[in-house]
């Protein structure tokens, strides 16, 4: 970025939000229809519950909002996906992420076409990036403001890449399975960064696991274990505010905490295995290696048991500690085998394993691909309603295991209240929430 450019973000206008003006969550219809390749449950035939996609235009115009490494790695990956990508605006809550996600796409050459003009910093840069010309938004700022990003981009009309997870708590949840209702209504296009979709092993191997190889599922487990991630230590001049949205990893309400911002992936990939949300789950899970407070108030480590329809019983582990060892996979059980979603079924002796054709597939990529490609045919993808329940399904372990209670699908998305923003959006006094507690912590 230039000076100039530098000059015109940080003049950029920081008008503080309400919760109301920010949320506007919508209430939830369960019947909505999800129009995707792999839903979360059985489909039974009908005719197509889709509009027309809106149509792109030759050259497709790109915004970006949320300028950290996921969103500019889903910039690059949609300019790869197509020759037609323009990347035409940037918006993020912080200048500086804008002067480095613009160095960072200066290699794109001529598909990076975001000028000074069409830089946004602050709470309501999202509002400016969906006001200029763009057929497409990337969502990918921390999850606690997805919620109100995809409202806001259905509103306007514009296609939408999601990063997952898509919220942090019920209420959020709720907000973005009404969006994805009125997308489907104006014939607008969601994909979330679940990749494992969009990814070939995966998805030939769950044909197989739903067409019988492996028998009826009745057991499941998903690990993602693994060692630390960055954390970003409190700098002189910051404010609560900032420092939590730069640190917002260690924060529930921007994260979710680590079993929904990270660990969603892997129960997404059970509730696909089995079409079918949980019925119930208790966890339980605490804080044990990351207690400085630079960590702020997330766990360390979780595991929960997970209750689908048939009795079928699915163990969820995830840990983020350094210095242990790594698991990051999915197992199956059925009455017939064994599987490794990610390409591996095992019936006795035999073994089948997933051999790719061709050049290897980027799954990151793929997605939009996948995205692109539905829209240009008329059969915008909506992927909106299952990453909500996939989400959901992470966040009812979290809060089983914060509060050491047995927790039902029924009750978290059709009664609980909990709602995690901060009553305002604006840089100043942002108190932490304790560190929960089980059998002290209220389920809300």
């Amino acid at each position: 970025m230039t000076d100039e450019t530098a000059a015109n973000v940080e003049d950029t206008p920081n008008t503080p939000l309400t919760r109301r003006d920010f949320l506007r969550a919508s209430a939830v219809t369960a019947a909505a229809t999800v129009v995707t390749g792999c839903a979360s449950r059985p489909r039974t035939r009908r005719a197509p519950a889709y509009l027309p996609a809106v149509p792109l235009p030759e050259r497709i115009r790109v915004g970006v909002i949320g300028c950290g490494g996921r969103g500019t790695g889903a910039a690059r990956d949609c300019v790869k996906a197509s020759p037609d990508v323009e990347i035409v605006a940037l918006g993020d809550l912080f200048p500086d992420r804008l002067d480095a996600c613009c160095q960072w796409l200066s290699e794109l050459g001529p598909a990076m076409q975001v000028t000074s003009d069409r830089c946004f910093a602050g709470f309501d840069a999202y509002e400016r990036v969906l006001a200029c010309d763009v057929d497409l938004v990337i969502l990918a700022t921390p999850p606690g403001f997805r919620p109100a990003h995809l409202r806001a981009a259905i509103e306007a009309g514009k296609h939408v890449f999601m990063e997952k997870p898509v919220a942090v708590d019920p209420v959020g949840v709720r907000s973005v399975i009404g969006s994805s209702e009125l997308a489907l209504s104006k014939g607008l296009a969601i994909v979330s960064g679940t990749q494992r979709r969009h990814q070939p092993a995966y998805l030939e191997t769950m044909k197989r696991i739903h067409d019988g190889e492996i028998g009826a599922l009745v057991a499941a487990q998903c690990y993602w274990n693994q060692g630390d991630l960055w954390v970003k230590l409190r700098e002189p001049g910051w404010s609560d505010m900032e420092w939590q949205c730069r640190n917002w990893l260690y924060f529930t309400w921007l994260s979710g905490d680590h079993i929904v911002e990270q660990h969603v992936h892997n129960l997404d990939v059970i509730n696909w295995a089995l079409r079918a949300v949980p019925i119930r789950c208790v966890g339980m899970g605490g804080r044990q290696s990351r207690i400085a407070p630079e960590y702020g108030n997330v766990y360390d480590h979780f595991a929960v048991e997970y209750e689908y329809p048939g009795g079928v019983r699915a163990l969820s582990m995830c840990r983020q500690v350094g210095g242990t060892s790594d698991r990051v996979s999915e197992r199956l059980v059925g009455t017939k085998g064994t599987c490794d979603p990610h390409g591996e079924i095992r019936r006795g002796k035999r073994v089948w394993k997933y051999e790719p054709e061709g050049e290897p597939v980027n799954p990151y990529v793929q997605e939009h691909v996948d995205l692109l490609a539905s829209i240009r045919a008329g059969r915008p993808l909506n992927e909106g309603k299952r990453i909500a329940e996939s989400t959901l399904t992470a966040i009812m372990g979290r809060m089983s295991a914060y509060t050491g209670r047995e927790v039902s699908w029924d009750w978290v998305m059709n009664a609980s209240q909990l709602d995690l923003l901060p009553p305002r959006l604006e840089f100043g006094e942002v108190p932490i929430e304790p560190v929960a507690i089980p059998g002290q912590t209220k389920l809300v």
